[in-house]
Protein backbone atom coordinates (compact mmCIF):
# COMPACT_ATOMS: atom_id res chain seq x y z
CA UNK A 1 0.00 0.00 0.00
CA UNK A 2 1.33 3.54 -0.59
CA UNK A 3 2.49 5.73 1.65
CA UNK A 4 0.49 9.14 2.59
CA UNK A 5 3.45 10.86 1.20
CA UNK A 6 3.60 9.13 -2.31
CA UNK A 7 1.77 11.20 -4.91
CA UNK A 8 -2.32 10.10 -5.77
CA UNK A 9 -2.16 10.33 -9.27
CA UNK A 10 0.66 11.51 -11.91
CA UNK A 11 -0.94 13.79 -14.28
CA UNK A 12 0.37 14.85 -17.58
CA UNK A 13 -0.81 18.54 -17.92
CA UNK A 14 -0.70 19.61 -21.75
CA UNK A 15 -0.15 23.65 -22.11
CA UNK A 16 0.46 26.26 -24.25
CA UNK A 17 -0.37 24.76 -28.21
CA UNK A 18 -0.63 26.80 -31.45
CA UNK A 19 -3.12 28.93 -31.21
CA UNK A 20 -3.07 32.95 -30.68
CA UNK A 21 -4.06 32.13 -27.16
CA UNK A 22 -0.75 30.61 -26.56
CA UNK A 23 0.20 32.67 -23.44
CA UNK A 24 -3.95 32.05 -21.71
CA UNK A 25 -3.34 28.24 -22.25
CA UNK A 26 0.31 28.41 -20.42
CA UNK A 27 -1.16 30.76 -17.62
CA UNK A 28 -4.32 28.23 -17.20
CA UNK A 29 -1.75 25.46 -17.27
CA UNK A 30 0.38 27.06 -14.85
CA UNK A 31 -3.00 27.32 -12.24
CA UNK A 32 -3.92 23.74 -12.83
CA UNK A 33 -0.35 22.40 -12.05
CA UNK A 34 -0.15 24.13 -8.89
CA UNK A 35 -3.42 22.84 -7.90
CA UNK A 36 -3.25 19.50 -8.69
CA UNK A 37 0.45 19.49 -6.68
CA UNK A 38 -1.86 21.10 -3.65
CA UNK A 39 -3.66 18.16 -3.60
CA UNK A 40 -1.03 16.21 -3.46
CA UNK A 41 -0.43 14.50 -7.42
CA UNK A 42 2.37 14.55 -9.32
CA UNK A 43 2.91 16.62 -12.52
CA UNK A 44 4.66 16.02 -15.78
CA UNK A 45 4.66 19.41 -17.26
CA UNK A 46 4.25 18.71 -21.30
CA UNK A 47 4.46 22.07 -23.39
CA UNK A 48 3.27 22.80 -26.91
CA UNK A 49 5.01 25.26 -28.52
CA UNK A 50 3.77 27.44 -30.95
CA UNK A 51 5.13 25.64 -34.37
CA UNK A 52 2.89 22.22 -32.20
CA UNK A 53 5.76 20.79 -30.98
CA UNK A 54 5.83 18.61 -27.67
CA UNK A 55 8.23 19.11 -25.25
CA UNK A 56 9.29 17.63 -21.60
CA UNK A 57 12.10 18.31 -19.38
CA UNK A 58 13.74 20.48 -21.96
CA UNK A 59 13.71 17.75 -24.98
CA UNK A 60 11.10 17.38 -27.74
CA UNK A 61 8.99 14.34 -26.65
CA UNK A 62 8.06 11.96 -28.81
CA UNK A 63 4.35 9.55 -29.24
CA UNK A 64 3.74 6.72 -29.85
CA UNK A 65 0.19 5.16 -30.65
CA UNK A 66 -1.20 3.13 -27.67
CA UNK A 67 1.60 3.85 -25.30
CA UNK A 68 0.39 6.30 -22.94
CA UNK A 69 1.68 9.96 -22.47
CA UNK A 70 4.98 9.53 -19.92
CA UNK A 71 3.53 7.11 -17.69
CA UNK A 72 1.24 9.67 -16.46
CA UNK A 73 -2.51 7.90 -15.41
CA UNK A 74 -4.16 10.85 -16.30
CA UNK A 75 -4.14 13.39 -18.97
CA UNK A 76 -5.31 17.38 -18.37
CA UNK A 77 -5.36 19.37 -22.03
CA UNK A 78 -5.68 22.80 -20.79
CA UNK A 79 -5.37 24.38 -24.12
CA UNK A 80 -7.61 26.63 -25.82
CA UNK A 81 -8.70 27.41 -29.34
CA UNK A 82 -7.61 25.40 -32.69
CA UNK A 83 -5.47 22.56 -32.24
CA UNK A 84 -6.67 22.05 -28.83
CA UNK A 85 -10.07 23.22 -28.18
CA UNK A 86 -11.35 21.72 -31.26
CA UNK A 87 -10.89 18.28 -30.80
CA UNK A 88 -7.49 18.03 -32.02
CA UNK A 89 -5.56 17.09 -28.66
CA UNK A 90 -8.42 14.85 -27.74
CA UNK A 91 -7.55 12.91 -31.10
CA UNK A 92 -4.37 12.41 -30.54
CA UNK A 93 -4.66 11.72 -26.49
CA UNK A 94 -7.54 8.47 -27.58
CA UNK A 95 -4.78 7.36 -29.84
CA UNK A 96 -2.09 7.03 -27.11
CA UNK A 97 -4.91 5.64 -25.18
CA UNK A 98 -4.74 7.58 -22.70
CA UNK A 99 -7.82 9.52 -20.42
CA UNK A 100 -8.14 12.80 -20.65
CA UNK A 101 -9.69 15.56 -18.51
CA UNK A 102 -12.62 17.30 -20.68
CA UNK A 103 -15.08 16.76 -23.57
CA UNK A 104 -14.35 14.13 -26.48
CA UNK A 105 -13.59 14.75 -29.93
CA UNK A 106 -16.94 15.55 -31.40
CA UNK A 107 -18.18 17.41 -28.43
CA UNK A 108 -14.63 19.99 -28.64
CA UNK A 109 -15.34 20.06 -32.41
CA UNK A 110 -18.65 20.90 -32.44
CA UNK A 111 -18.83 23.68 -29.53
CA UNK A 112 -15.90 24.99 -30.30
CA UNK A 113 -17.77 26.46 -33.39
CA UNK A 114 -19.62 29.06 -32.46
CA UNK A 115 -21.92 28.68 -35.98
CA UNK A 116 -22.24 25.11 -35.33
CA UNK A 117 -23.09 25.06 -32.39
CA UNK A 118 -25.77 27.80 -32.31
CA UNK A 119 -27.53 26.48 -35.57
CA UNK A 120 -27.65 22.62 -34.07
CA UNK A 121 -29.02 24.72 -30.81
CA UNK A 122 -31.61 26.11 -33.02
CA UNK A 123 -32.00 22.72 -35.21
CA UNK A 124 -32.61 20.20 -32.58
CA UNK A 125 -32.75 21.90 -28.59
CA UNK A 126 -34.51 25.07 -30.07
CA UNK A 127 -33.16 27.04 -27.52
CA UNK A 128 -33.42 30.46 -26.62
CA UNK A 129 -30.06 32.14 -27.94
CA UNK A 130 -28.99 35.25 -29.18
CA UNK A 131 -29.23 36.18 -33.13
CA UNK A 132 -26.67 35.62 -34.98
CA UNK A 133 -25.33 34.96 -38.69
CA UNK A 134 -22.18 33.15 -39.78
CA UNK A 135 -19.78 33.99 -42.55
CA UNK A 136 -17.49 32.68 -44.38
CA UNK A 137 -14.72 34.51 -45.93
CA UNK A 138 -14.84 33.11 -49.65
CA UNK A 139 -18.72 34.00 -49.23
CA UNK A 140 -18.30 37.79 -48.11
CA UNK A 141 -15.75 37.77 -51.24
CA UNK A 142 -18.19 36.68 -53.62
CA UNK A 143 -21.40 38.32 -52.22
CA UNK A 144 -20.35 41.15 -50.52
CA UNK A 145 -23.58 43.19 -50.72
CA UNK A 146 -25.42 40.09 -49.81
CA UNK A 147 -24.16 39.08 -46.80
CA UNK A 148 -24.13 43.13 -45.48
CA UNK A 149 -27.46 42.90 -46.46
CA UNK A 150 -28.17 39.82 -44.19
CA UNK A 151 -25.93 41.10 -41.10
CA UNK A 152 -28.14 44.47 -41.50
CA UNK A 153 -30.90 42.87 -40.35
CA UNK A 154 -29.24 42.07 -36.56
CA UNK A 155 -29.40 45.96 -36.22
CA UNK A 156 -27.04 47.51 -34.60
CA UNK A 157 -24.39 47.25 -32.56
CA UNK A 158 -23.05 44.04 -33.38
CA UNK A 159 -20.29 41.83 -32.21
CA UNK A 160 -18.11 40.31 -35.07
CA UNK A 161 -15.59 37.30 -34.23
CA UNK A 162 -13.79 34.61 -35.14
CA UNK A 163 -16.36 31.58 -35.16
CA UNK A 164 -13.48 28.81 -33.65
CA UNK A 165 -11.91 30.90 -31.47
CA UNK A 166 -12.21 31.91 -27.71
CA UNK A 167 -10.74 34.31 -25.32
CA UNK A 168 -12.19 37.19 -27.20
CA UNK A 169 -9.87 36.96 -29.31
CA UNK A 170 -10.61 38.81 -32.61
CA UNK A 171 -13.62 40.39 -31.52
CA UNK A 172 -14.92 43.67 -32.79
CA UNK A 173 -17.86 45.71 -31.64
CA UNK A 174 -19.68 47.22 -34.68
CA UNK A 175 -21.52 50.39 -33.92
CA UNK A 176 -22.06 52.16 -37.72
CA UNK A 177 -22.40 50.06 -41.38
CA UNK A 178 -19.45 51.28 -42.61
CA UNK A 179 -16.79 49.93 -40.01
CA UNK A 180 -18.66 46.42 -40.77
CA UNK A 181 -16.46 45.77 -43.85
CA UNK A 182 -13.14 45.88 -41.85
CA UNK A 183 -14.50 44.25 -38.53
CA UNK A 184 -15.09 41.00 -41.26
CA UNK A 185 -12.18 41.13 -42.73
CA UNK A 186 -10.16 41.70 -38.89
CA UNK A 187 -11.98 38.71 -38.05
CA UNK A 188 -10.99 36.67 -41.05
CA UNK A 189 -7.53 37.45 -40.41
CA UNK A 190 -8.08 34.63 -37.56
CA UNK A 191 -10.88 32.18 -39.49
CA UNK A 192 -12.25 31.50 -42.63
CA UNK A 193 -15.53 31.56 -40.59
CA UNK A 194 -16.94 34.41 -38.76
CA UNK A 195 -19.53 34.88 -36.41
CA UNK A 196 -22.01 38.36 -36.32
CA UNK A 197 -24.06 38.51 -33.27
CA UNK A 198 -26.62 40.97 -32.23
CA UNK A 199 -26.47 42.95 -28.81
CA UNK A 200 -28.86 41.27 -26.56
CA UNK A 201 -29.60 43.12 -23.59
CA UNK A 202 -29.61 42.63 -19.77
CA UNK A 203 -26.68 41.12 -17.72
CA UNK A 204 -23.94 38.48 -19.04
CA UNK A 205 -24.24 35.49 -16.93
CA UNK A 206 -21.89 32.48 -16.75
CA UNK A 207 -22.55 28.70 -15.30
CA UNK A 208 -20.02 26.24 -14.37
CA UNK A 209 -21.25 22.69 -14.98
CA UNK A 210 -18.97 19.24 -13.32
CA UNK A 211 -19.94 15.99 -14.82
CA UNK A 212 -20.03 13.23 -17.19
CA UNK A 213 -22.43 11.62 -19.57
CA UNK A 214 -20.70 8.48 -19.11
CA UNK A 215 -23.10 4.79 -18.38
CA UNK A 216 -23.90 4.49 -14.64
CA UNK A 217 -22.10 7.84 -13.66
CA UNK A 218 -23.81 10.19 -11.39
CA UNK A 219 -25.86 13.01 -13.17
CA UNK A 220 -23.80 16.33 -13.77
CA UNK A 221 -24.45 19.11 -11.59
CA UNK A 222 -24.62 23.00 -12.01
CA UNK A 223 -23.15 25.66 -10.43
CA UNK A 224 -24.82 28.76 -8.86
CA UNK A 225 -24.19 31.26 -12.05
CA UNK A 226 -22.38 34.46 -11.71
CA UNK A 227 -22.27 37.78 -13.40
CA UNK A 228 -19.93 39.56 -15.25
CA UNK A 229 -19.60 43.37 -13.57
CA UNK A 230 -17.52 45.21 -16.06
CA UNK A 231 -14.63 47.52 -14.47
CA UNK A 232 -15.75 49.79 -17.72
CA UNK A 233 -19.82 50.07 -16.24
CA UNK A 234 -22.50 49.48 -19.01
CA UNK A 235 -20.32 51.01 -22.03
CA UNK A 236 -17.98 48.33 -21.95
CA UNK A 237 -17.88 44.88 -23.30
CA UNK A 238 -16.27 41.66 -22.52
CA UNK A 239 -13.10 41.53 -24.58
CA UNK A 240 -9.58 40.14 -23.88
CA UNK A 241 -8.21 42.91 -21.87
CA UNK A 242 -11.33 42.45 -19.27
CA UNK A 243 -11.32 39.11 -19.01
CA UNK A 244 -7.29 38.68 -18.47
CA UNK A 245 -6.57 42.16 -16.73
CA UNK A 246 -6.64 42.77 -12.81
CA UNK A 247 -9.30 44.44 -12.08
CA UNK A 248 -10.82 44.10 -15.67
CA UNK A 249 -13.94 42.57 -14.62
CA UNK A 250 -15.69 41.40 -11.32
CA UNK A 251 -17.83 38.12 -10.97
CA UNK A 252 -21.00 38.16 -8.82
CA UNK A 253 -22.05 35.22 -7.16
CA UNK A 254 -24.67 34.92 -6.89
CA UNK A 255 -25.97 36.57 -10.19
CA UNK A 256 -28.54 39.32 -9.53
CA UNK A 257 -31.00 37.88 -11.44
CA UNK A 258 -34.35 36.85 -10.00
CA UNK A 259 -34.47 32.74 -8.35
CA UNK A 260 -36.76 31.91 -11.31
CA UNK A 261 -34.09 33.19 -14.18
CA UNK A 262 -30.82 31.73 -11.93
CA UNK A 263 -32.68 28.48 -11.91
CA UNK A 264 -33.48 28.75 -15.37
CA UNK A 265 -29.89 29.57 -16.58
CA UNK A 266 -28.76 26.20 -14.35
CA UNK A 267 -31.07 24.06 -16.33
CA UNK A 268 -30.40 25.26 -19.34
CA UNK A 269 -26.80 24.63 -18.99
CA UNK A 270 -27.33 21.31 -17.43
CA UNK A 271 -29.73 20.54 -21.05
CA UNK A 272 -26.81 22.07 -23.24
CA UNK A 273 -24.10 20.15 -21.97
CA UNK A 274 -25.73 16.93 -21.92
CA UNK A 275 -27.30 17.43 -25.31
CA UNK A 276 -23.65 17.89 -26.79
CA UNK A 277 -22.52 15.22 -24.44
CA UNK A 278 -20.09 17.28 -22.85
CA UNK A 279 -17.34 15.65 -20.32
CA UNK A 280 -15.89 16.54 -17.26
CA UNK A 281 -16.20 20.51 -17.58
CA UNK A 282 -18.20 23.07 -19.02
CA UNK A 283 -18.73 26.73 -18.61
CA UNK A 284 -21.77 27.93 -20.39
CA UNK A 285 -22.47 31.52 -21.05
CA UNK A 286 -25.66 33.23 -20.96
CA UNK A 287 -27.80 36.28 -21.69
CA UNK A 288 -30.52 37.05 -19.17
CA UNK A 289 -32.99 39.75 -19.05
CA UNK A 290 -35.61 39.69 -16.61
CA UNK A 291 -37.48 36.26 -16.96
CA UNK A 292 -35.85 35.89 -20.60
CA UNK A 293 -32.81 33.69 -21.03
CA UNK A 294 -30.34 33.37 -23.88
CA UNK A 295 -28.23 30.87 -24.29
CA UNK A 296 -25.06 32.30 -25.93
CA UNK A 297 -21.81 29.43 -25.93
CA UNK A 298 -20.26 26.68 -24.25
CA UNK A 299 -16.54 26.20 -23.42
CA UNK A 300 -15.06 22.91 -23.23
CA UNK A 301 -11.96 23.97 -21.74
CA UNK A 302 -12.68 27.12 -19.73
CA UNK A 303 -9.59 29.05 -18.82
CA UNK A 304 -7.56 28.42 -15.16
CA UNK A 305 -5.71 31.32 -14.92
CA UNK A 306 -5.94 33.92 -11.70
CA UNK A 307 -9.45 35.67 -13.72
CA UNK A 308 -10.96 32.52 -14.92
CA UNK A 309 -14.57 32.75 -13.91
CA UNK A 310 -15.10 28.68 -13.87
CA UNK A 311 -13.08 27.48 -10.76
CA UNK A 312 -14.40 31.24 -9.23
CA UNK A 313 -18.11 29.49 -9.78
CA UNK A 314 -17.08 25.81 -8.74
CA UNK A 315 -15.62 27.76 -5.57
CA UNK A 316 -18.26 29.54 -4.77
CA UNK A 317 -20.45 26.45 -5.17
CA UNK A 318 -18.63 24.62 -2.62
CA UNK A 319 -15.73 22.77 -4.47
CA UNK A 320 -12.47 23.85 -3.54
CA UNK A 321 -9.80 24.32 -6.13
CA UNK A 322 -7.31 21.11 -5.74
CA UNK A 323 -10.84 18.85 -4.92
CA UNK A 324 -12.20 20.71 -8.26
CA UNK A 325 -9.04 19.34 -10.02
CA UNK A 326 -8.89 16.08 -8.60
CA UNK A 327 -12.42 15.48 -9.22
CA UNK A 328 -11.80 16.11 -12.91
CA UNK A 329 -9.21 13.75 -13.28
CA UNK A 330 -10.98 10.99 -11.00
CA UNK A 331 -13.58 11.89 -14.03
CA UNK A 332 -11.91 11.62 -17.00
CA UNK A 333 -11.05 8.13 -15.60
CA UNK A 334 -14.28 6.99 -14.94
CA UNK A 335 -15.06 7.82 -18.85
CA UNK A 336 -12.73 5.51 -19.79
CA UNK A 337 -13.67 2.76 -17.75
CA UNK A 338 -16.82 3.41 -19.13
CA UNK A 339 -16.08 3.27 -22.61
CA UNK A 340 -14.08 0.02 -22.36
CA UNK A 341 -17.03 -1.32 -21.37
CA UNK A 342 -18.23 -1.01 -25.10
CA UNK A 343 -17.32 -3.73 -27.94
CA UNK A 344 -16.02 -1.50 -30.81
Amino acid sequence: MASSDEPRLTVAVIAGGRSSEHEVSLSSGEGVRSGLEQGGHAVEWVEIATDGAWWHDGERLALAPGEGLLGADVAFPVLHGPFGEDGTIQGVLETLDVPYVGSGVRASAVCLDKVLFKELMAASAKAPQVEFVGVRETQFLENRSGVLAEIDALGLPVFVKPARLGSSLGIGRVTARAEMPGALERAFSHDALVIVEALARGIEVECGVLGTSARGAATPVASDPGEILLAEGEGGWYDYDAKYSAGGMELLIPARVSESARERVRELALETFVRFECEGLARVDFFVDGEDVLVNELNTMPGFTPTSVYPKLMAASGIAYPDLLERLCTLALERREALRAYSW
